[in-house]
C-alpha cells in the first residue's frame, strides 16, 4: 500500500496536502493550520454530523477520551474534540509532510 492509499476520515473535510500535514503537526490546529477544527460552526457542524466517528477514533487511538479542560462552552467541547483528532490524524501521517509536491492531494476523503 502506497501513501495514496490512505483515505482520511470524512470529518476532515478539507483534503490534506503534505504542507497541511505538517503545519499541523507544527502548530496544531489552533495555529490556524485547518481551520475547519477551530472554527465554533464549522466544528460543531463536523460533530454533529461525525461525531461519535470522531469519539470512537480517539478512544481507538489514546485508549480512552481526552479531557477538555474544565467549563469548556458545547462549541469550544466540538473544537477540542475535533481538533484532538485531526491532530492524531497527522501524527500518524507525520512522513507525508516530506512530499514535495503541495499540490497532489494525499489523502482523500
Amino acid at each position: 500500500m502506497n501513501d495514496r492509499d490512505h483515505n482520511q476520515p470524512a470529518w476532515i473535510i478539507q483534503p490534506l496536502s503534505p504542507y497541511d500535514v505538517a503545519a499541523i503537526l507544527q502548530g496544531g490546529c489552533q495555529s490556524g493550520a485547518y481551520m475547519p477544527a477551530v472554527t465554533y460552526y464549522q466544528a460543531r457542524q463536523t460533530m454533529n454530523e461525525h461525531g461519535d466517528e470522531v469519539m470512537q477514533y480517539l478512544e481507538d487511538s489514546l485508549g480512552e477520551i481526552p479531557q477538555p479542560p474544565a467549563n469548556t462552552s458545547w462549541d469550544g467541547l466540538a473544537c477540542f474534540y475535533l481538533s484532538y483528532a485531526v491532530e492524531l490524524f497527522a501524527m500518524e501521517h507525520e512522513h507525508l509532510q516530506d512530499w514535495d509536491d503541495d499540490e497532489t492531494i494525499i489523502l482523500e476523503g
